[in-house]
């Protein structure tokens, strides 16, 4: 039985996926101005880190016209799962209950975000 192996993103790599997530197909162009907005890369860095995740296959790159475009071929959630849990597993020894404690004690959630963590709280301990 075969599995697949999950390609850990780097941070770097974390930003350009958010913005391709964010608008579904994009060009390197358009991926480095999005990125310029809050830190300082160069083009070519933008260009080259994004043939590198293409290589990696983590992102999908169209170059049936002289712009290639990208899309992410990660999803976000799967991604957010994995890196979640092996957070949860190294940094937290496991505990859920250590990763909210840290997360709730030093983020102010608003309070939508509490009355929706509520509820998941209301309906785990309902299964």
């Amino acid at each position: 039985m075969s599995t697949i192996k999950y390609i850990k993103p780097t941070e770097s790599e974390l930003e350009i996926l958010q913005v391709l997530w964010d608008r579904g197909l994009a060009s390197v162009r358009e991926v480095h101005e999005e990125l310029s907005k809050t830190k300082d890369a160069g083009y070519t860095t933008t260009l080259k880190l994004m043939q590198i995740m293409h290589e990696k296959g983590l992102v999908k790159r169209d170059d049936s016209v002289k712009t290639h475009i990208y899309q992410p071929a990660v999803s976000k959630e799967k991604t957010q799962k994995h890196l979640l849990g092996k957070m949860i597993n190294t940094l937290f020894g496991g505990s859920t209950t250590q990763l909210v404690i840290q997360a709730l004690g030093n983020h102010k959630a608003s309070a939508d975000e509490l009355d929706e963590i509520q509820k998941l709280l209301n309906n785990l301990k309902n299964q």
